[in-house]
């Protein structure tokens, strides 16, 4: 009976770990508080510094004291949130949402993604994704078995001062060109987590019309659809002609309120959609979080009447001004984001000692890793390096530039931008 027993040792893992970058040291581990100096200003991860609104805060304390909403929501979401978000979403996507079929509450937006992707992707089918790309479609793709294929934005050619995120283009036929029988679905990201780009609606007609002409799903991430800039129209991808049918619009409470903890989002879309990823959510997390749905639904419900999101958005412009005038003193390229929380620095200028003590952890990535980590020991202030959002073929495009969020309070913002005063003596 010993004899075939195996060797003792570690049980060996799930392959899965190995694809994706999903056992690499990942890049939000190595910009984090616990490895920067602990004045350092973090304007890296894209998260608030400042609570949710008190309105939305306080309906979460009520939600509390309900018993019903301290357990088991349905898998679909708490029945008021749903009609909440039908209520907000029904005109923007110019149809009567039905709140049983047309909406799904998840468990934040990255929940509901992996959802759709647990759903509807076999084995070796192809999900094209726009680079620079939001870091967790990668894991989240390949843990379903799909395989993804890398369409790069490309940045204008030789760029000086402030340009527009709006210069970030789609090469048409390189789009097509990454189409393939095995091609299932095409991950829009809009307003643009990194670049900051708000897709035009010819920029989104050459992608539904490939869509129709090869039957392929859609993932709309409008996560940021609440802060789209200087009057840049939002268009929803799933309004144009013949893509309702195909598309899966993703929205998020943390996003929208400044609770990105809270981990309540949304998907909207035909019930040949949201049925299957209603089985599939169901398995992963059956239901979401009871009392702050309630709270999120409450938001959208009194949004409008306080004149919420109008007010957000002029705080968040205030904000990107800040840091917009910062770099224009620098007088180094950046990018002018239309939408979203997020600036693009160009940081290939930086220059930095060839003996630096860099960390283990920077050494071997792409420039800009170091730059960033430069920056964040000698500035102060903490960004990410935009690199870690390519494939390896497209890296180089990302190594100029490092991401810095300015969804912090307007004190930090200008406390970090005093810091960069120090930047000049390290630009050549």
């Amino acid at each position: 009976m010993s004899a075939h027993r195996p060797p003792p040792g570690p049980v060996k893992f799930s392959s899965r770990l190995e694809t994706g970058r999903a056992l690499a040291e990942d890049v939000w581990s190595i910009f984090n508080v616990a490895n920067l100096p602990a004045d350092c200003i973090n304007l890296g991860q894209g998260y608030m510094n400042f609570l949710p609104p008190e309105w939305v805060r306080t309906a979460a304390e009520e939600a509390l004291k309900v018993v019903a909403t301290n357990h088991y929501s349905h898998p679909k979401g708490r029945l008021r949130l749903r009609e909440a978000i039908k209520k907000a979403y029904s005109p923007q996507l110019n149809r009567d949402l039905d709140v049983e079929k047309e909406i799904l509450v998840t468990s934040g937006a990255n929940e509901g993604q992996y959802s759709v992707f647990t759903a509807f992707l076999d084995k070796d089918d192809e999900v094209i994704m726009f680079e620079p790309f939001f870091d967790q479609y990668l894991p989240s793709v390949t843990f379903n078995d799909g395989k993804p294929v890398y369409v790069p934005l490309r940045p204008p050619a030789n760029a000086t001062g402030k340009f527009s995120s709006d210069d970030w283009k789609i090469n048409p036929e390189e789009l097509r060109a990454a189409i393939t029988p095995r091609t299932k679905m095409i991950i829009v990201n809009t307003p643009h987590n990194p670049v900051g780009k708000v897709f035009t609606r010819a920029e989104l007609e050459l992608i539904a019309d490939l869509a129709k002409e090869f039957n392929l799903l859609v993932m709309a991430d409008e996560v940021y659809d609440r802060l789209v800039f200087d009057g840049k129209e939002h268009v929803r991808i799933a309004n144009l002609p013949g893509m309702w049918e195909r598309t899966v619009t993703v929205g998020s409470a943390g996003k929208g309120f400044a609770a990105t903890g809270w981990r309540v989002g949304w998907l909207i879309g035909p019930e040949h959609i949201i049925r299957p990823t209603l089985a599939a959510t169901t398995r992963i997390v059956f239901c979401s979080n009871s009392p702050l749905q309630e709270a999120a639904a409450v938001g959208l419900e009194e949004a409008e009447e306080r004149g919420f999101f109008k007010k957000q958005l002029e705080e968040y412009t205030e904000r990107r001004q800040v840091l917009t005038d910062c770099f224009d003193d620098l007088g180094i390229p950046y990018t002018n984001p239309e939408g979203s929380y997020f600036i693009l620095l160009d940081i290939s200028k930086v220059k930095f000692p060839e003996d630096y003590p860099f960390p283990e952890s920077v050494l071997g990535r792409g420039r800009d890793f170091k730059a960033c980590w430069f920056i964040a020991i000698e500035v102060g202030v903490s960004s990410i390096p935009v690199s870690e959002f390519y494939c390896i073929e497209h890296a180089n495009i990302g190594e100029v530039y490092g991401r810095f969020a300015f969804c912090k309070d307007v004190d930090t913002l200008k406390r970090a931008a005093e810091r960069f005063k120090k930047l000049k003596q390290y630009i050549v």
